[in-house]
């Protein structure tokens, strides 16, 4: 049987898949996976699953996320004057220079 590998090199990440192994069973899967794919790179924990229960989901079955238009949300898209940036620092000069005449340090 084909077991798939999942490693965590630290504790808190994702696992990431790694590779595989042919095993009997579950025990064997584990200790083939240790020392095939976690001794090589630092690893916090290892995930070992029988290939059969990996399934996917692709775009094809769903829709990730849905298909809205979310642009809105990215200052890119704004149109900006530039006389606005001008005016922004014009106003931070006088700021600047109020501060001053007040002693502020």
């Amino acid at each position: 049987m084909i077991w798939e590998v999942f490693r965590q090199e630290n504790a808190g990440e994702y696992h990431t898949h790694c590779g595989n192994v042919h095993a009997p069973d579950a025990e064997m899967a584990k200790l083939f996976a240790q020392i095939q794919h976690g001794r090589r790179k630092p690893t916090h924990s290892l995930w070992v699953v029988p290939q059969p229960e990996v399934h996917e989901v692709d775009d094809e079955d769903t829709a990730f996320g849905g298909t809205t238009d979310k642009s809105y949300r990215w200052a890119v898209t704004y149109d900006v004057d530039a006389s606005f940036a001008q005016e922004v620092a014009d106003s931070e000069r006088e700021q600047e220079e109020a501060a001053r005449s007040r002693g502020d340090d």
